[in-house]
């Protein structure tokens, strides 16, 4: 049986019917199309499938896609803005916070939610933030210099 669910995404309105037993991850990615986040562990475990969902993060994919509906959701796809890219996913890229990339959206999605919620994290506030986050590549500490980079951009450019 289909369900009606709407759905905001990026600030575009979705009208889509869809079974009951969908997971948010999968209707973002295969209905809408929107491949950034990532279905890594399925057992919101590892935060590849990180979105915002009203300003807050959660695991998409242990979340029913029904569960959000008319809710507002952000995925790694809607941090740009105008073709410019977001000073977090700009300074993950100039500190070298990317290796294969399968975490970067969500990590980029948890370090948002914090810089929204404290513009001035310290160190370990990130790093708590970037806790629901795993990466198999980095080490973590050029992804933590990326998001205190980030935040001294965006509080100089206030």
């Amino acid at each position: 049986m289909h369900y009606p669910l709407t759905l905001h995404v990026n600030g575009d309105t979705y009208e889509l019917s869809i079974d009951a037993s969908r997971s948010l991850v999968d209707v973002i990615r295969n209905e809408l199309g929107l491949t950034g986040a990532k279905e890594g562990c399925d057992d919101s475990e590892c935060g590849a499938c990180m979105v915002l969902l009203d300003g807050h993060t959660v695991n998409s994919c242990s979340m029913l896609a029904l569960q959000a509906n008319g809710r507002s959701i952000t995925t790694v796809e809607g941090l740009a803005t105008g073709g410019s890219l977001h000073p977090l996913q700009r300074a993950i890229m100039e500190t070298g916070g990317v290796q294969c990339g399968f975490c970067t959206p969500g990590m980029l999605i948890s370090a948002k939610a914090l810089l929204d919620h404290n513009p001035h994290p310290t160190e370990e506030e990130i790093r708590w933030a970037l806790a629901g986050n795993l990466c198999r590549c980095t080490g973590y500490q050029k992804i933590v210099q990326a998001v205190q980079r980030a935040a001294g951009e965006l509080a100089a450019a206030t």
